[in-house]
């Protein structure tokens, strides 16, 4: 990923808690034949439990090919909040459209989980992520007629982590006033994404 010094977030325990709290995902690896990406959640794992820098986790249709055919390091990007940004915000002339966002680049060695009571693990650790925040959890019946039938139907795959970049990309190559102009321009719009954003570009100012 293309990250100029300005944009870069080096910071590792933020990194990894914004995949924590971003946790979909659009994983990419070359195959036979060619590039193949798929849209899935993927949990991290942090080092204390799984590799020296972390290790994500996750599963897949066992239809989707990509699975049967990985060659080389894979890549999973997770996106944060973005938000076009207008040059009449500025307030000066001779500036520019541009986009803001922020994304976290993990690349790593991919490696398949068929075996049933790892494959299980993988399920319950992802059931525990999404529903225990929930003012009314989904139990997960393992011992259901269904999960059997469930687990054929599905492979899980666990990345060893090799690498992470992220990208901060929120006005910082701007003064300070047009950042604040910016930040009241988002705060005028509708839309928790436009607020979320002016946030984020507060923050830069702290």
């Amino acid at each position: 990923m293309y990250v100029p010094a300005s944009f870069a977030e080096t910071d590792t325990t933020r990194l990894r808690e914004f995949l924590r709290s971003h946790s979909f995902a659009i994983l990419t690896s070359q195959g036979r034949d060619g590039l193949i990406s798929s849209h899935l959640p993927l949990l991290f794992v942090p080092p204390a439990e799984a590799g020296e820098h972390g290790t994500l986790i996750g599963h897949m249709a066992r239809a989707n090919p990509q699975w049967r055919d990985v060659r080389g390091d894979v890549l999973a990007v997770f996106s944060g909040p973005h938000r076009y940004i207008s040059p009449t915000w500025y307030e000066d002339p001779g500036t520019v459209p541009t986009w803001n966002y922020i994304a976290v680049h993990v690349y790593g060695a991919f490696q398949v989980v068929e075996d049933p009571a790892a494959l299980l693990e993988i399920l319950r650790t992802s059931v525990h992520e999404f529903e225990d925040p929930r003012p009314t959890p989904w139990v997960f019946d393992e011992s259901a007629d269904h999960v059997g039938r469930l687990l054929k139907t599905i492979v899980g795959f666990r990345i060893a982590i090799k690498r992470i970049e992220g990208k901060w990309k929120l006005n910082q190559n701007h003064s300070e006033e047009r950042r604040r102009r910016v930040i009241r321009a988002l705060r005028a719009e509708a839309g928790q994404e436009a607020h979320e954003m002016a946030a984020l570009i507060e923050e830069t100012l702290e």
